[in-house]
């Protein structure tokens, strides 16, 4: 859950990555309680990811990526590096509370058009949009202590000689974010996307608020 970690980043309340020209319709423009649809895709990803993914050692053996801290809402993000959820047992991110216990999960697509996705049967003002920057992970030379929740966003990467599409430690070696590639385990570019959060752990505040009182950070 790339949530509340971001809007630290924004000069606006609740935008995330949000760079000097951020958009403003990066937020959810709709807030409003469950249709009959959106309770049906909730019911059946809570059923389904619960099943498959209830601890965060499941969503690593199947391949996700750890990449924050805890937030402020009490969740670790974990990524697949798959950006495209093509189908609703397929999320882009699943995210844990400090036990490793499943809390929720994103669902993304592609921000190709600047228009708002219409899928899974969920109002299209749900989503999130998130603009492109390249996410790492440090370890601690002497220490071997893991950092979590490093990033940049891609145009200062570009702008640095990096590729994106291909991100390479040795560019935040030049940047000056890390004294060697080797101090890097982790990185991954996180490009323009169209994301939606929602919780598979019960809230009172609803399925796609932004925090639930039921966890504590």
């Amino acid at each position: 859950m790339l949530k509340l970690i971001l809007s630290v980043l924004c000069c606006a309340t609740i935008l995330f990555i949000a760079a000097a020209g951020a958009f403003a319709d990066q937020a959810p423009t709709y807030h409003g309680p469950l249709s009959a649809s959106e309770q049906t895709f909730v019911r059946s990803i809570q059923d389904d990811l619960n099943a498959r993914f209830p601890h965060a050692a499941d969503a690593m053996r199947a391949g996700f990526i750890r990449y924050t801290e805890v937030d402020d809402t009490g969740a670790i993000s974990y990524a697949n590096l798959h950006w495209d959820s093509t189908d609703l047992k397929h999320p882009s991110q699943l995210w844990y509370d400090k036990g490793g216990n499943l809390l929720g999960a994103d669902f993304s697509t592609p921000d190709t058009n600047g228009k708002r996705p219409a899928l899974f049967g969920v109002n299209p003002g749900r989503w999130y949009e998130f603009d492109n920057h390249i996410h790492y992970v440090v370890k601690d030379p002497v220490t071997g202590k893991i950092s979590y929740y490093h990033y940049v966003m891609a145009p200062a990467f570009i702008k640095a000689g990096g590729d994106p599409m291909h991100p390479s430690a040795a560019t935040l070696v030049k940047m000056g974010k890390v004294k060697s590639v080797a101090d890097v385990p982790v990185i991954f570019d996180f490009p323009t996307v169209w994301d939606l959060i929602v919780w598979v752990k019960p809230n009172p505040s609803g399925a796609f608020a932004e925090k639930n009182p039921s966890v504590k950070p």
